[in-house]
């Protein structure tokens, strides 16, 4: 998936990740932060979809690659949904997210 749909889909789901290389203009110094850190690198939570963690990962098969988008409730510590698919589009984290809608605690 692209940079700027992976923003687009943070962007509209009020999402920000505080991974990632930062930006460097043409002077090579590293510029202000783009996004707030609201988990302050504090990954507890106090109750149930307060804080998931998310992880697109990409598996060599012998017929191609298979990509895998799992996500992980904090409170719980389980894999509260997940997404397979032969490609790496917007709607492998979509869909992952609107499982995690669907099932109940």
């Amino acid at each position: 998936m692209t940079g700027r749909t992976a923003w687009r889909i943070c962007s509209a789901n009020g999402w920000w990740s505080v991974f990632g290389e930062p930006r460097r203009g043409k002077t090579g110094r590293i510029g202000p932060p783009v996004h707030d850190d609201v988990v302050r690198r504090d990954f507890i939570a106090d109750r149930p979809n307060r804080l998931w963690l998310s992880d697109i990962s990409e598996h060599s098969m012998r017929d191609g690659k298979l990509y895998f988008c799992a996500a992980k409730g904090v409170f719980s510590g389980r894999i509260v949904g997940y997404s397979i698919d032969s490609r790496m589009k917007s709607r492998l984290a979509v869909t992952r997210v609107a499982q995690r809608r669907r099932s109940s605690w």
